[in-house]
């Protein structure tokens, strides 16, 4: 394992070997840059590792996976070209596990369930939740478990095992259930939360390691201002949980917003 930090110590390193990194991910980062010129996750890794490392020209760094932009969690890159193709194979093979948390709006009815869904993308990158299969749907498939739930409130925090691993599935299914996200105003929520990210959060990513075949759990922290953080044992310091609370501790690592701290870096 490398250092417990990654441009700040409240922004903390998950994982780190010679051909993995896991990464805490804050809500509101892209994984992977886009048109907007904003910065991302993968750019921002491929930045530190340069300097850490102090490696010449480009630095390699794999992306297998993805998480939605208003989500926090864990995120893990490849370092090597032989680990990403390996690990490719253990989410095309459904060998990854990959649980999340979440706040959902109302009362869950049961303490645990397996939801199968048919899935289909629409304009504006949402997706519709179907009962029956179509031409242009995926099956979506996940678990879950009632972990509590708030009276007063009215939230119900569960856990959720994927099995499949669809755009935005956790998110479409609970809605159509009657249940979003809390904060998710695209699918149904009542309301926003104050930094626009939702109560969703990938907390761990089980893998085989590439090399050493050996199981391994990254593990993600409970962020600050996470509605349930009473309700666990605190596993490390609690990161923020919103880009737009961390981008301003980290001012003298980055440059403004849309550029690139490395241009010579490989772009996706």
């Amino acid at each position: 394992m490398g250092s417990n930090f990654f441009y700040h110590p409240s922004w903390p390193v998950l994982y780190e070997d010679n051909h993995l990194l896991g990464l805490y991910k804050p809500a509101g980062l892209l994984v992977q840059g886009d048109r907007t010129g904003e910065e991302s996750l993968l750019e921002l890794a491929r930045a530190w590792l340069k300097d850490r490392y102090a490696k010449p020209g480009n630095v390699f760094l794999g992306m297998i996976h993805r998480l939605d932009r208003p989500v926090a969690g864990v995120v893990l890159f490849c370092r090597t070209s032989k680990a990403a193709g390996r690990l490719s194979l253990q989410f095309r093979a459904k060998t990854v596990r990959k649980t999340y948390l979440a706040v959902l709006e109302g009362k869950i009815r049961q303490a645990s369930g397996r939801v199968v869904h048919h899935l289909e993308r629409i304009e504006g990158r949402s997706t519709r939740v179907l009962n029956t299969p179509t031409p242009g749907s995926r099956e979506a498939v996940l678990s879950f478990s009632l972990l509590d739930y708030d009276p007063e409130r009215r939230l119900s925090l569960i856990e959720v095992d994927l099995e499949t691993g669809r755009h935005h599935q956790i998110r479409a299914q609970f809605a159509h259930l009657g249940h979003p996200v809390a904060g998710d105003l695209r699918y149904g929520a009542s309301a926003a939360l104050p930094q626009k990210q939702i109560a969703l959060l990938a907390r761990e990513l089980a893998v085989d390691h590439p090399v050493s075949k050996e199981r391994i759990r990254i593990l993600s922290p409970l962020p600050r201002s996470w509605p349930w953080l009473a309700s666990f044992h605190p596993d490390s310091p609690a990161p923020p949980w919103n880009w737009t609370e961390l981008r301003p501790l980290l001012s003298p690592w980055l440059h403004p917003p849309g550029s690139c701290p490395f241009p010579e870096t490989v772009k996706e």
